[in-house]
């Protein structure tokens, strides 16, 4: 088993339950092939670099998961047969990235540094 992640874009003129249906397909084609879900995020609507499919907006979707490789072949014509996906990409994951989206997960990214108070105005 290995770990992976896969962002997919879908077509941006889809309703919030349309959005939901087809992360659950590919939620529910995961799980139910043996894959470990990690994290499951909606990233929301946000303007692409450059028009796919003359649009120029999608619907972002990301799953961190752990599952055997020969699943992704699947996992690949499922995302062909799905006509609402723009684009998708599977990346496997090394150790330090893993190391990474854990950190994330657990929100080490999103406290904010404290500045050391100046005392009395004066600097050291």
């Amino acid at each position: 088993m290995r770990n992976y992640e896969v962002t997919f874009i879908l077509t941006p003129v889809l309703s919030e339950s349309q959005l939901q249906e087809i992360s659950d397909k590919f939620y529910n084609y995961l799980t139910s092939n043996g894959a470990n879900i990690y994290n499951r995020e909606n990233w929301g609507l946000k303007k692409l670099a450059y028009p796919m499919q003359k649009k120029h907006s999608g619907h972002y979707h990301y799953f961190e998961f752990e599952a055997d490789p020969q699943l992704l072949k699947g996992l690949e014509t499922e995302f062909a047969r799905e006509e609402r996906v723009m684009r998708h990409l599977v990346v496997a994951l090394d150790k330090h990235s893993m190391l990474f989206n854990e950190r994330r997960r657990n929100g080490e990214f999103n406290k904010k540094k404290e500045t050391p108070k100046e005392e009395d105005g004066k600097k050291k």
